[in-house]
């Protein structure tokens, strides 16, 4: 039990902080300003400075593909339109339950609007159970738990692309185009059928979006070793590709993002060396060095002093090292103010080639931050179908117990201090 009144004595020096790390951090904001102005009038300097020595530099950054002085109005999104959102989450293992086991929940929701149809909101639970499931991870050193939670992503992947291409082939079925290809094609002039008019056509084309919640960089991947990152990355990918073939957009939303990538790109006007060449002049990256000017200071923070509301900050382009392994399906991402916060969104690289699908999908974005009151409602409604409650892990675990038990187990059963933890003597 949380003893309030002891607490109570930390939260003044508590708020001393936070009132401190204010102050420094209006400071270094004003510093990032000013080597934002700086870029402005020098982003082609330090791209090319940025190429030429990347293989030198030690820090994430991320490259700008349009100009920084980018501030663009985003669209009004058509009212006929579909977006496709999952979620997932899970019980962890444990032993001292009545059986050690993991269960994942995916969430999955299907908003149609102004095309009449049901929505769908339901969720898909998959329970592991088999050794490969529970101990193959151990062989690289990575503990259960944390291989749940990289299957889980995994997972939402390939159910969010399936969920989309089922949902879009439905609506072809129900006499809609469905899918944003096959819009554009008719657009650019394949042959209509004789009782319709290209007008008729156009309007049958239902923009749709497929969202996740969370980044499309899977920073986790740099620590796993080869063998495993070929059972997470390349469903991931495969899902991907369908979603391309498909023609269905896709995109990450983070909100309250922590990145520094774009940040991190103007420390190279603030390196004082002659050349932004970390190995040499600065290996040990965690040391106080030069160019650490506005360490702290987020990509969203900065991008809140020249966005309105409604608008986007340039693109740019990831230069993690991991994407690497992505192929042809580079990263590129965007700072947009939704009105209530600046949220970053990424996209897959063929997305952001078609300008009229990024567009597209941008004003689809923000319709959903506005119906779901400054987050996206088909996030968050995928988030609830996905979330498992207590209520619902005691019936999960209550259903397995009456299985072992009409399958002729005995001494089925919590262990005695799980069962103490969940009651108190006192």
């Amino acid at each position: 039990m949380l003893d309030l009144s002891k607490l109570a004595g930390q939260m003044h020096g508590l708020s001393q902080h936070l009132t401190a790390e204010a102050e420094a951090n209006r400071q270094r904001l004003q510093l990032g300003m000013k080597h934002l102005e700086y870029a402005f009038d020098n982003q082609n300097e330090l791209v090319q400075l940025q190429q030429k020595w990347r293989d030198r530099i030690l820090f994430a950054n991320a490259t700008p593909v349009e100009p920084l002085h980018t501030c663009i109005d985003i669209m009004v999104p058509p009212k006929t339109h579909t977006v496709i959102a999952t979620d997932g989450s899970q019980i962890a293992p444990n032993h001292h339950e009545i059986a050690y086991c993991y269960l994942l929940n995916i969430g999955r929701v299907v908003l149609h609007y102004g095309q009449n149809k049901h929505p769908i909101l339901d969720s898909i639970p998959e329970i592991f159970y088999r050794p490969e499931d529970l101990y193959m991870s151990r062989q690289w050193g990575i503990r259960t738990e944390e291989w749940m939670s990289y299957r889980r992503t995994a997972s939402e992947a390939v159910v969010l692309s399936e969920l989309a291409i089922g949902a879009t082939e439905k609506g072809k079925r129900d006499g809609g185009m469905g899918g944003w290809e096959d819009g554009k094609t008719r657009r650019q002039g394949e042959k209509v059928e004789a009782n319709s008019s290209p007008s008729t056509a156009t309007l049958e084309r239902i923009p749709t979006l497929a969202m996740v919640d969370g980044s499309l960089i899977y920073w986790f991947l740099e620590q796993l070793p080869y063998d495993a990152r070929d059972h997470i990355l390349p469903p991931i990918l495969e899902s991907w590709k369908d979603l391309r073939k498909a023609g269905i957009p896709m995109m990450g939303y983070l909100s309250a993002s922590r990145s520094i990538e774009a940040m991190n790109f103007f420390r190279l006007s603030a390196c004082p060396h002659k050349a932004p060449d970390c190995m040499s002049f600065c290996p040990n990256q965690m040391d106080k060095i030069p160019c650490k000017l506005f360490e702290g200071l987020r990509d969203s923070t900065l991008w809140s002093t020249q966005l309105k509301p409604g608008q986007r900050s340039p693109l740019w382009k990831s230069n993690s090292r991991i994407i690497e392994l992505y192929g042809d399906q580079q990263i590129y991402f965007c700072y947009v103010h939704v009105g209530t916060e600046i949220a970053r969104v990424e996209f897959p690289q063929w997305v952001v080639e078609d300008t009229e699908m990024f567009e597209e999908s941008l004003g689809l974005m923000l319709a959903q931050v506005h119906k779901g009151y400054g987050y996206p409602v088909a996030l968050a409604e995928s988030h609830n179908q996905a979330v498992v409650r207590g209520g619902d892990r005691s019936r999960f675990f209550g259903l397995l117990e009456r299985q072992m038990i009409k399958a002729g187990l005995k001494n089925v059963g919590t262990s005695y201090k799980e069962a103490r933890k969940r009651g108190s003597i006192a």
